[in-house]
């Protein structure tokens, strides 16, 4: 039998903190499975027997999987109970990582990290939509916040961690341990995580009418601009610091990242009272750093201090764009829409560092930033305008502690 378990399960102005850290602990195990190769190439190159270039190609190899897969697999998905397909996908998690940890062959070490990227793009589209099915609505933007978090730590704490670990006891040891984290969380997801039952093949929405709900294309559309812009400026901080003579690159990712663990802790504290307002003003701070980055990236204090709000801003984000999509698609159709997003938040990514490229080859690192701030503005006027659909109204006053962050 199906089981449906209600949103409000935690109790009315509660958050049910062990299923959402279980999906905080999902997002947290993608991520490093995704990213710490990165960090390991020279390892990984020397016990497979390649080159770091075809080793660098194993990261490639699980974005390129996530990208393609993301939509068509989480649609095809779509008539399974949510809960089967979390476990299913953890577990190729396991399975997969533990292969990476135990093979001598490139070319399986390849293809296991080809089927943990489609494992990944059909996490990511999950993840949010079972965040907001798990509260009531007025809870939902500081509970994809909690998930969302998952990121920040492992680009913050864990990829570091992993690295030192490799480095005492090798790359496999660090692939081995991210399978048996897989294998506990399937264990602590069916004992907190609610399953909740497969759409209705009638209420199932087919993808191209997801896409023309007013208000998606109008989100999609501003990821987009957030995420060219991004990373347009930050895949090529390092030529921007060293153009400037100041803070060396290393200070300015630090206090970036320390900034995006501050961004997710304030977003989610007010995200579900002041979402459209605390959109605006991270897009403010946004361009504001920008500009500065641009006028005063010569003076010693100021790329650093910049860095620091710009990671405070962005540190919020995705959760800040996700929450408005789930919105506007409605949480039985979340897993779609975030798919869409995903896809998008992937390809402005590239796009962002195809830009920043260019731009650095044509005019130089200094104008990186003033190439960026054209479309954070536009972003911004879009955010403001009427077309804007992220707006939700404030919800009844409760008795419960409304103040608290994500803590």
């Amino acid at each position: 039998m199906t089981e449906v378990t209600s949103a409000n399960a935690a109790g009315p102005g509660r958050l049910p903190w062990p299923g959402l850290l279980a999906l905080f602990a999902a997002a947290f195990t993608a991520v490093m499975t995704e990213l710490l190769p990165a960090g390991l190439l020279p390892q990984i190159a020397a016990g497979l027997e390649v080159t770091e270039g075809r080793a660098g190609f194993l990261v490639t190899a699980y974005a390129v999987a996530s990208f393609l897969a993301a939509i068509p697999v989480t649609a095809a998905l779509r008539g399974f109970d949510r809960r089967p397909v979390l476990v299913g996908t953890l577990a190729g998690f396991a399975v997969l990582n533990g292969v990476s940890a135990l093979s001598s062959s490139y070319a399986l070490t390849f293809g296991a990290r080809v089927l943990a990227g489609v494992m990944g793009g059909v996490l990511w589209a999950m993840l949010v939509g079972y965040a907001a099915r798990m509260v009531p609505p007025e809870r939902r933007g500081r509970a994809i916040a909690i998930v969302s978090a998952g990121i920040t730590v492992a680009l913050c704490a864990g990829i570091p961690a992993g690295a030192a670990l490799a480095s005492v006891s090798g790359w496999r040891t660090a692939f081995g341990g991210l399978a048996v984290v897989a294998l506990v969380l399937i264990g602590w997801v069916l004992w907190q995580v609610p399953n909740f039952a497969a759409e209705p093949a009638a209420a199932r929405l087919p993808l191209r009418r997801v896409v023309v709900m007013p208000g998606v294309r109008t989100s999609l559309g501003v990821t987009a601009l957030v995420l060219v812009a991004h990373q347009a400026v930050y895949t090529y901080l390092v030529p921007f610091t060293a153009a400037h003579g100041g803070a060396g690159a290393g200070v300015v990712l630090l206090v970036f990242g320390v900034g995006t663990v501050a961004g997710i802790w304030v977003t989610g504290a007010v995200i579900d009272r002041f979402a459209r307002v605390t959109l605006v003003a991270a897009l403010v701070i946004v361009a504001g750093a920008m500009a500065v980055l641009g006028m005063f990236g010569g003076y010693a204090a100021a790329v650093p201090a910049a860095a620091a709000l710009w990671g405070v801003a962005f540190g919020g984000m995705p959760t800040l764009l996700q929450s408005a999509l789930v919105d506007v698609a409605g949480a039985g159709n979340a897993d779609v829409a975030t798919s869409l997003q995903a896809t998008v938040y992937n390809a402005g990514i590239a796009a962002g560092s195809l830009a920043g490229g260019l731009v650095l080859e044509g005019a130089g690192a200094r104008a990186l930033p003033w190439a960026a701030l054209p479309l954070v503005l536009v972003a911004l006027l879009i955010v403001t305008g009427r077309a804007w659909p992220g707006a939700r109204p404030a919800p009844a006053p409760r008795t419960t502690d409304a103040t608290a962050g994500c803590r």
